[in-house]
């Protein structure tokens, strides 16, 4: 994917030099209102493992990196390959700006350019910004797991979103 430039903001893939960024953003993000448990990163390189450069694209607003979607195949099969995972983070400085929604625009433009038929997300059903938002961003609820978790004194279901693309075609390519 080629980097994506409206106004001033940037999409493009992720780089090794946002590492330090993309941590940050986690640990501010991910709380027990939005992931069933933490985000532990023991160090710089257990964070690479799990997103190595590429496996995101970031939004940089003037040059300050203010959010990510991030994406991968969910089981590594070859059957799976034409389906995507994708998880989104915005600084929460830069919400409700429209840099979500670009962000999960660039992302179905990048996952239909490589043969992605289906983008699928898993969000707490407590979390109804988020619900909100994946609805307006054309993701809609194929199922739940009711009362999954227990966070915050309360039995909270996980649900299960997606969104079909009309690009892909085939069985997906080496995109995730």
């Amino acid at each position: 994917m080629q980097q994506i430039i409206r106004g001033s903001l940037t999409i493009r893939p992720s780089e090794f030099k946002d590492t330090r960024e993309l941590i940050i953003l986690d640990n501010m993000i991910w709380t027990e209102e939005t992931t069933p448990g933490p985000l532990m990163w023991c160090s710089r390189e257990d964070y690479l493992l799990h997103a190595p450069p590429g496996s995101q694209l970031v939004a940089l607003q003037e040059g300050e990196l203010c959010g990510y979607v991030g994406f991968g195949c969910p089981s590594g099969m070859e059957s799976n390959r034409h389906v995507c995972e994708v998880n989104i983070a915005v600084h929460p400085k830069f919400q409700r700006l429209g840099i979500g929604g670009q962000l999960i625009e660039a992302i179905k433009q990048h996952a239909g350019e490589n043969g992605i038929r289906k983008l699928r997300l898993r969000v707490l059903s407590s979390n109804i910004p988020a619900l909100s938002f994946y609805r307006k961003c054309g993701f809609e609820e194929e199922g739940r797991l009711r009362e999954e978790f227990y966070l915050g004194g309360h039995y909270v279901d996980e649900v299960f979103m997606s969104c079909m693309l009309t690009g892909g075609k085939g069985n997906g390519g080496h995109f995730a």
